[in-house]
């Protein structure tokens, strides 16, 4: 089950495909961060969802907000997948303890060794606004996202 809209999302420190510490607790204040979870780098599912992510990228990435992805994948896969892409944003390695951040959010697969399709709005105060989960075929519809987005009140 993925956490509660209206929870404090859990605070983590993950590295991203430039070896780069990215903590969530250092949006607080700041901006909003959309959470993207995805089982592994490299599958089709997957690469078309981050792919819409950096054609909209505007829309993730701003004043307002930022976009971090997430998988259990290393953070050396995320390099080669994000210069083989292209993708300008963080994708970010909840490899080791493996699947940690993933199971503090509540969609870690622990049968398969994945995360879930799960998708958080933390607002600039830490609080989940917006959750949602699908299993690792469903595909995920990004205008939710965009909504949510929307009731931030720019």
């Amino acid at each position: 089950m993925p956490i509660d809209v209206g929870a404090p999302a859990p605070d983590f420190v993950l590295k991203d495909q430039n070896n780069q510490e990215v903590r969530l607790a250092g949006f607080h204040g700041r901006k909003a961060v959309l959470l993207v979870f995805y089982p592994l780098a490299f599958s089709r599912r997957c690469h078309g969802e981050l792919t819409e992510i950096q054609q909209n990228l505007d829309t993730y990435v701003n004043e307002h907000v930022q976009v971090l992805t997430i998988s259990v994948d290393s953070s050396y896969s995320h390099k080669v997948w994000a210069l083989q892409e292209g993708f300008d944003f963080p994708l970010l390695a909840d490899f080791w303890p493996h699947g940690a951040v993933a199971d503090a959010y509540g969609v870690f697969d622990s049968e398969r060794g994945i995360a879930n399709r799960g998708t958080f709005l933390v607002d600039a105060t830490g609080t989940v606004r917006f959750a949602e989960m699908n299993g690792p075929g469903e595909a995920r519809d990004q205008n939710a996202w965009r909504a949510a987005l929307a009731t931030l009140g720019r």
